[in-house]
């Protein structure tokens, strides 16, 4: 079992300054930075997508380019607990199987994402995906 440690630092008002395990920072505020609750989605895709990319490069899928967004369904009152994350996958390419595709997206989701492990069980997580090829 390994241990790794991030940090977040107070600036002033509203602005706190996040950094990851590796010291690289993120901003936290609001319009000017990311929001702390737009940050759970975005771990999920985040570890999510790194995956799915590396088992289609590893499939020697010919993917140009992979955007995935993340749809939240949370409470309306405090602590506004998230219900529901829908994913969708949008992978570019010139002959990508589908096939693949889902298969990649799947090991991601049961066996790889440590952010989808450990939120399964706390909130409904559903995904999907579309292929738009593109000429060779």
């Amino acid at each position: 079992m390994s241990t790794e440690t991030v940090r977040v630092d107070w600036v002033n008002d509203q602005l706190f300054l996040l950094r990851d395990r590796h010291g690289f920072p993120v901003v936290m505020t609001e319009p000017q930075g990311v929001s702390g609750a737009d940050l759970l989605p975005l771990s999920l895709i985040g570890c999510s997508v790194w995956d799915v990319v590396a088992i289609l490069q590893k499939q020697r899928q010919q993917i140009s380019g992979v955007e995935v967004t993340a749809e939240s369904v949370q409470d309306e009152d405090p602590p506004w607990r998230f219900r529901s994350i829908h994913i969708h996958y949008r992978i570019k390419g010139h002959g990508v199987s589908e096939g693949l595709v889902r298969r990649a997206i799947e090991l991601s989701e049961t066996k790889y994402c440590s952010v989808y492990a450990t939120l399964r069980d706390a909130v409904e997580i559903a995904s999907d995906f579309e292929i738009v090829n593109e000429q060779a």
